[in-house]
C-alpha cells in the first residue's frame, strides 16, 4: 500500500542517498544533472513540513518536496496562489511504478484542501523527455524561464533555461 507522509530528521540519511541515486542515473539519460544538495535546505524543508515521501512496500520509494511560493523561478506569478512541486526523486528500485502521476493527484487535493489555484513545477527547458512525460502526467506547459542567479537555489540552477508547468484547478477536470 503506497502512503504520503512527511520526512522527518530521521530521513535525512535515506534522503541524501535518494539524492546521490538520482544524480547517478541523470548522469546516464541526460547531459545535465543536479548537484549535491544542502544539508541546510533539507533541514529547512522538514522543518517546515514541506519534504514528503512515498512509502511503499513499507520503503521509501520516493521524495518529493513542495513550497507555496517560487519568485525566483515564477516571478510575479508566484504571488498567485499555487503549490510547486520540486526535486521528485524514485528510488530504482521503485522506478516505473508512476509515482510522479501519484504525487501529481495527492498535489491537486493537497492544492485544493489549501485554497490554491494552481499546481507548479519545472524541468530542464532542454529535455524533451521529462517536458513530455510531465505533460502526460496532467500539466500544461506555460513558458520558459532562465532563473537570475540566487544563494536560495541549488547550484545546478546556474545558467540553465526551465521549462514551466501548471495544472490550474479552475480547469482540471480530475
Amino acid at each position: 500500500m503506497m502512503e504520503f507522509q512527511t520526512a522527518t530528521t530521521p530521513d535525512v540519511k535515506k534522503i541524501f542517498e535518494l539524492y546521490d541515486e538520482a544524480i547517478e542515473f541523470q548522469k546516464t539519460v541526460f547531459h545535465k544533472h543536479w548537484l549535491a544538495f544542502d544539508q541546510e535546505l533539507v533541514a529547512r524543508e522538514i522543518a517546515e513540513v514541506r519534504l514528503w515521501k512515498i512509502i511503499d512496500d513499507t520503503e521509501t520509494a520516493c521524495i518529493f518536496s513542495v513550497a507555496y511560493e517560487d519568485p525566483i523561478i515564477w516571478g510575479e506569478k508566484s504571488g498567485d496562489k499555487a503549490m510547486y512541486i520540486h526535486r521528485i526523486v524514485t528510488a530504482s528500485s521503485f522506478h516505473g511504478r508512476g509515482y510522479v502521476r501519484s504525487i501529481t493527484d495527492w498535489a491537486k487535493a493537497h492544492a485544493k484542501e489549501r485554497g490554491l489555484r494552481f499546481v507548479r513545477m519545472d524541468t530542464w527547458g532542454d529535455n524533451p523527455k521529462l517536458i513530455e512525460y510531465y505533460q502526460q502526467c496532467g500539466f500544461t506547459f506555460v513558458g520558459i524561464v532562465s532563473p537570475e542567479e540566487s544563494a536560495t537555489l541549488p547550484k545546478h540552477y546556474s545558467g540553465i533555461s526551465l521549462s514551466l508547468f501548471e495544472i490550474d484547478l479552475a480547469r482540471a477536470t480530475a
